[in-house]
């Protein structure tokens, strides 16, 4: 997939259906000049409901579809009829999509499972009809209950790319390589920095048929939780991931001090991704002998499980993945923490250009004065 047309943050403003006004019907017929009220309640208001879905890879299909509206609901009437509930409108996102207020940045809900249905904002409730409010007193009250007003809110998604590991490393660590020896995935490589602009997604094959997948996140640079090169616009989508595989090429002059680096911009993020399981792997290792790689193993970072790789020669592949699925498979990686802390605002994707919308919709109903009796905030 291009970088154009992977999509993991959209804003969009979301209005549900107002409830239908109740009715203020009286019964009458040729042999009935004065029944009582018959009038029944109005329909609710359409939800907006998030849907979960395989089938969609990126927010794509929302970044020119910002307003979503949900329809109103009918108004009551005679009989005790009730009013048609407006239509919902159910929105389509990709499994890994967070919510948050767009204003205060609160997180709202998240979307993991295919399938799964959330009611992001819910309709106006239907107002009564006037045969509700009948009494030994009042016997024919001519006034009913009006509907509830429509909820508008602005949301923001973005999409946390879920994976049973993450690769984490420097631009041109091997990260792209690797993934494209272990998978099917064919990720842009080149030999200059960030030739990854997004995350990309493989299936790693595993012995008996057994899978799981690798998620190869664009390099991260010391500074990148406070925006620097791609900044915080991938960090997230590590968040989501069962383990950790750190990348640190084996010509690196200090690969402590590297690893340090990384680990400090993860924490720097989110402290909660420092307690994630991971593993350090250590690439590019064909171009060394055994004495170097001895002289090497001397300075790895301590009480971290490493390994030896090369992409190019297949030189501690099979290990690397053994090691991987024994490790995603223990109970304590299995439950990924979903992190539900509020988001910075102020922070937004650098190339996310909000547009100004006057988008704004005239009720013929707003006025409620012309309604008598009872509202709801009275009940």
């Amino acid at each position: 997939m291009s970088s154009s047309n992977f999509v993991d943050y959209v804003k969009i403003y979301c209005k549900t259906g107002k409830g239908g006004p109740g009715s203020k019907h009286l019964y009458r017929d040729k042999l009935t000049m004065k029944g009582g009220p018959d009038g029944g309640d109005g329909g609710r208001g359409g939800h907006i409901i998030l849907k979960g879905s395989k089938n969609h890879w990126t927010l794509i299909h929302l970044k020119y579809a910002r307003h979503i509206n949900a329809g109103d609901g009918g108004g009551g009437s005679q009989s005790r009829s009730f009013g048609k509930e407006g239509e919902d409108k159910t929105i389509e996102v990709p499994c890994g999509t967070v919510v948050y207020d767009a204003e205060t940045g609160d997180y709202i809900c998240d979307i993991t499972d295919d399938g799964q249905e959330v009611i992001l904002f819910a309709g106006g409730r239907g107002g009564q009809g006037n045969w509700h409010f009948r009494t030994s007193t009042n016997q024919t009250p001519r006034f009913a209950q009006p509907g509830e007003p429509s909820t508008e809110r602005t949301v923001i998604l973005q999409l946390k790319v879920l994976a049973d590991v993450g690769l984490v490393g420097f631009p041109n660590a091997g990260k792209s390589t690797l993934l494209s020896v272990v998978s099917a995935a064919k990720p842009e490589i080149a030999n200059y920095p960030f030739t990854t602009l997004v995350p990309n997604l493989g299936i790693v094959t595993y012995r008996d048929n057994r899978s799981f997948v690798m998620a190869d996140i664009p390099g991260i640079i010391e500074g990148a939780a406070e925006g620097r090169g791609l900044g915080l616009r991938f960090l997230r989508h590590i968040e989501r991931n069962s383990i950790l595989l750190f990348m640190i090429p084996v010509d690196t002059e200090d690969i402590q001090k590297e690893y340090d680096i990384l680990l400090n911009e993860l924490k720097q993020y989110n402290p909660e991704l420092v307690d994630k399981q991971r593993i350090l792997a250590i690439t590019k290792c064909d171009m060394l002998d055994e004495e170097l790689l001895a002289e090497v193993k001397k300075d790895l970072p301590d009480n971290i499980q490493t390994v030896f790789i090369s992409s190019l020669s297949g030189l501690g592949i099979t290990e690397l993945k053994d090691l991987i699925w024994t490790e995603i498979n223990k109970e304590s990686n299995k439950v990924v923490e979903i992190s539900r802390r509020s988001i910075e605002i102020t922070h937004h994707d650098a190339e996310i250009e909000e547009e100004e919308d006057d988008y704004e919709e005239e009720d013929e109903d707003d006025d409620l004065s012309k309604y008598k009796g009872i509202g709801w905030d009275e009940l």
